[in-house]
């Protein structure tokens, strides 16, 4: 297999190409999209083998559930139900860069929701990724479009080097607004179960409360099981390795001349002067004063 690349301007969905690739999605394939906060890899979320083929693209735990994305509340409520309290603050809020955990309806595969009883609904702001939910007809499942344990993709790019041979479309539109991925909310506890692009004082504002906050949140434990994704397996391994530095920076840029400038430096702006036509590149934070003790970070190219 070999994915047929679209591009499209960020923001501009093209009729005719949204077209191919929604006719992919009812055909049972795989299509990765951009959406306000990274890519995501989607199937027709009422397809319990289209959405398997998610699972072996990624090399993603079966006990992971994926995320749904709809084009509009009664699309939503197809799926899940929705909290009569909460319902004029949902529509208030979407489409946004937050998730609701909610009871699943029978109409869900298992496949997507892991076995369990919630489904993670939301509906993107993205209008690429709006058009495409609303011309396939059906919902569509996708999580990040990562490798299982990897980087989410925040460009056409990255997907392209991730899936090219695996899935059936790719829409590239550029790089995604945020670059990080959706917030998640389990309205049964009111739960902040993953913090993303959606702030707690949006959630604060938007709703009058206050969310828990639980550990897993925090990302200093793992759960025991998994109802929304981030929860239990880890996320975020880049393959480049990462060093802390404190010291002197005349020392630490001894250190790194050994290194034949294959790295990037992120610290303080005396650190990186002192690493002149050393450093492959330099992401400067602030001066010294406002840093503690630590002289920077480097990444090895």
């Amino acid at each position: 297999m070999h994915a047929l690349i679209l591009k499209m301007k960020p923001g501009k969905p093209e009729k005719r190409k949204i077209g191919l690739a929604a006719g992919a999605i009812r055909r049972g394939g795989l299509v990765v999209f951009p959406t306000e906060t990274v890519y995501g890899i989607g199937a027709n979320a009422l397809d319990g083998n289209a959405c398997r083929k998610i699972y072996a693209a990624k090399g993603r735990p079966s006990d992971n559930p994926l995320i749904v994305h709809v084009s509009d509340i009664g699309m939503a409520e197809g799926i899940a139900d929705i909290p009569s309290r909460y319902r004029k603050a949902i529509r208030k809020i979407w489409p946004a860069p937050i998730t609701f955990i909610l009871k699943a309806k029978k109409a869900l595969p298992k496949v997507v929701t892991s076995g369990l009883d919630t489904v993670a609904v939301r509906m993107p702001e993205d209008r690429i990724a709006l058009s495409l939910i609303k011309e396939s007809g059906v919902p569509i499942a996708a999580p990040s479009a990562n490798i299982s344990k990897k980087p989410s993709s925040t460009s056409g790019r990255h997907a392209i080097d991730s899936f090219k041979d695996s899935v059936d479309v790719i829409i590239d539109a550029g790089r995604s607004k945020y670059g990080m991925e959706s917030t998640i909310l389990d309205l049964r506890s009111f739960t902040l179960l993953r913090p993303g692009a959606f702030t707690v004082e949006e959630i604060e504002k938007a709703f009058g409360k206050e969310p828990k906050v639980p550990e897993e949140a925090y990302g200093t434990r793992e759960a025991r099981k998994a109802i929304s994704p981030g929860m239990k397996y880890r996320h975020y391994s880049p393959d480049t390795p990462l060093f802390l530095f404190k010291g002197n920076p005349v020392a630490l840029a001894k250190i790194l001349s050994g290194w034949k400038g294959r790295f990037a430096f992120i610290g303080s702006r005396e650190t990186a002067a002192a690493l002149t036509g050393t450093s492959k590149k330099n992401i400067i934070l602030g001066r010294r004063g406002t840093q503690g003790q630590s002289r920077g970070t480097c990444s090895q190219a």
